[in-house]
């Protein structure tokens, strides 16, 4: 007994040494880590800046610094405009940068006017009299349009090049829910807005029709216009090789007679035309910087100046936090309402600039951001730069600002208010045999269980149509009130019409086209003040809360990711299925999102 005592003794006391041990060492390891981490990125004489140009590009990226998701070999990094703009702009004044070398893969782009945005980034660049070089296995769309403003563009011998045009499909469910005795009930008000029609048409309705192909002739237009002027072609060229190109992907010379190429190379024939470019022996590495590294080094530590606040409003609007159903960036009502508050409040800042990149969602949480965005703009000016998109109540919360500046591709508009309930009564009474019977005391006591699950439901449908209209109204008072403009003439621009930015300065649903740096000199001058600093909010999150969220959120955020590899254009349908019940039954969103691949 004392032999087995003593063994089970001794074991206990090597698993706890093996245990201290092990610990002591994943400290050691992780501190090095951090202390790497925490060392600011060198840029060494005579380097090139590499950008990755592939995976999924969004508006805002997450820092990509964290040393335990690395530890983990967990790649949670996603690359957002901001970081890539940001180190672009730092190369360009940097003198040990001399050119930017884009490596292209299978990227995509949460919208046009991103893809836009990095591409007039890297434009900038060139003007400082440094090159740009752009080389790929093969070109998707929307890296081939941004590529294509290198000073040289090379292609792998055995390459392609995904140039089709820009289109938008949808799925239409009325026929499945006609075979399973489900009827939804959509009541909105606009005739272009089409969300609705998803779920009770079979066909896209004339007037969706006509806005799709407005707006995707505009962006295709801008696409091809700037192609056409970095590769010395032309846009009716361009137009008619979109229209052969899949007739052409065998045959890798049309891409040198169409002028979409300089070059046809191996990689290895790429790292010696930059090695002679860069002017250093074969023998020798070339000296590179990424750009995640190159975004942040220190080149100004000015803190002095007036502040005016950059504050990034990105996602779908919704009344509670969604992102750890959908795995994307959202707004909360209550909580950038409560932000707004503080930079009200805040007396350091001396404006606001709000960068909106949103297709809207909750009525009633975007018109609690429109009141506090009011209520700033009583205390301080209030910039509105609107990004890929400020629609619907993206644009509620955008039009109470002081002045608004849009990119030429945003979206914007869709002016217009929905709600969808579904009614199964087919599906239970006729199929299943289920009837209902009920008391209450007054008249519409039952009125949303009888939406839902009575035949008989018009007087219901009337309320609901009706508060559809108390929403619409009050939508079209806040535009007319922000705007200057009359309520007629509001609803006759409005009718849940998507615009483009270029468009709707015309409107004057926009004040300008521009940046989000015109945005801020905008705010600068309406505080008069010249000499500020920016300042991005909300403000990142230290290593540790982002620790907690990762390591709770990194099998939510796979699914998500696997999610959207595998439905596509269908991952925002799915997104809307998973959170509907979450959701207000007011919205004022977009029906359909535009990602270029």
């Amino acid at each position: 007994m004392k032999s087995f005592l003593k063994h089970v003794f001794s074991t206990v006391v090597g698993i706890m040494v093996f245990m201290s041990i092990s610990m002591f060492l994943a400290i050691i390891a992780i501190t090095g880590m951090l202390a790497s981490e925490s060392k600011l990125p060198e840029v060494k004489s005579n380097s090139v800046m590499t950008i990755k140009l592939c995976g999924f590009i969004q508006e805002r990226g997450t820092d990509n610094g964290l040393p335990f998701m690395k530890f983990m070999n967990q790649d949670m990094e996603t690359q957002g405009l901001d970081q890539l703009t940001e180190a672009i702009e730092k190369a360009k004044d940097n003198e040990h940068i001399k050119g930017i070398y884009i490596e292209a893969g299978p990227a995509s782009f949460d919208s046009p006017a991103t893809m836009i945005a990095l591409r007039r980034s890297l434009n900038a660049f060139k003007k400082s009299n440094k090159w740009v070089i752009a080389y790929s296995d093969q070109f998707t769309q929307g890296a081939y349009y941004v590529a294509s403003v290198a000073d040289e563009l090379y292609l792998n011998t055995t390459g392609s090049i995904d140039f089709r045009g820009l289109g938008s499909r949808t799925a239409y469910y009325k026929g499945l829910f006609d075979k399973i005795g489900v009827d939804y009930q959509a009541m909105r008000v606009g005739k272009y807005k089409s969300y609705v029609e998803s779920m009770t048409r079979t066909d896209m309705s004339a007037e969706d029709r006509e806005q799709r192909m407005t707006y995707l002739s505009g962006i295709w237009n801008m696409m091809l216009s700037d192609i056409a002027k970095s590769r010395h072609t032309t846009v009716e060229a361009l137009n008619s090789f979109a229209n052969d190109s899949i007739l052409l992907f065998a045959n890798q010379q049309d891409y040198l007679k169409m002028r979409l190429v300089d070059k046809l190379l191996y990689p290895e024939e790429l790292k010696a035309l930059v090695q002679k470019k860069m002017g250093v022996d074969q023998d020798d590495d070339i000296t590179q910087i990424t750009a995640s590294d190159m975004a942040k080094t220190i080149v100004d530590q000015k803190e002095r100046g007036d502040q005016v606040a950059v504050y990034y409003a990105v996602g779908g609007i919704s009344d509670t936090d969604l992102s750890s159903l959908t795995g994307e960036q959202g707004i909360v009502g209550k909580t950038m309402a409560r932000d707004l508050r503080e930079l009200a409040d805040d007396d350091d800042v001396k404006a606001v600039v709000i960068r909106v990149n949103s297709g809207g969602g909750s009525a009633v949480a975007s018109e609690q951001i429109h009141h506090a965005v009011e209520l700033l703009k009583q205390k301080k000016p209030v910039v509105v730069s609107m990004g890929g998109a400020a629609a619907s109540g993206g644009y509620m919360l955008s039009c109470g600002a002081s002045y608004i500046i849009a990119e030429p591709a945003t979206i914007t508009g869709s002016i217009g208010i929905f709600g969808m309930i579904p009614n199964v009564s087919r599906l239970l009474t006729d199929k299943l045999g289920v009837t209902y019977d009920e008391v209450g005391t007054n008249r519409f006591t039952n009125s949303m269980e009888r939406l839902v699950t009575a035949k008989d439901n018009a007087q219901e449908r009337m309320l609901m149509q009706t508060y559809i209209n108390q929403g619409y109204d009050r939508f079209i008072t806040m535009v007319s009130k922000g705007r200057k403009l009359s309520k007629e003439r509001v609803h006759e621009i409005a009718q849940g019409r998507v615009w483009l930015g270029q468009d709707a300065v015309k409107l004057k649903l926009v004040d300008q086209l521009g940046t989000l740096d015109d945005a801020v000199k905008k705010a600068a001058s309406l505080a008069q003040t010249d000499d500020y600093r920016r300042k991005d909010y909300p403000a990142a999150e230290d290593w540790m809360e982002r620790l907690l969220k990762e390591t709770i959120q990194t099998d939510d955020n796979y699914l998500n990711s696997q999610f959207r590899e595998l439905l596509g254009s269908h991952y925002q349908e799915w997104v809307m299925i998973r959170t509907a019940e979450k959701r207000n039954r007011l919205q004022a969103t977009l029906p359909y999102s535009i990602v270029v691949e």
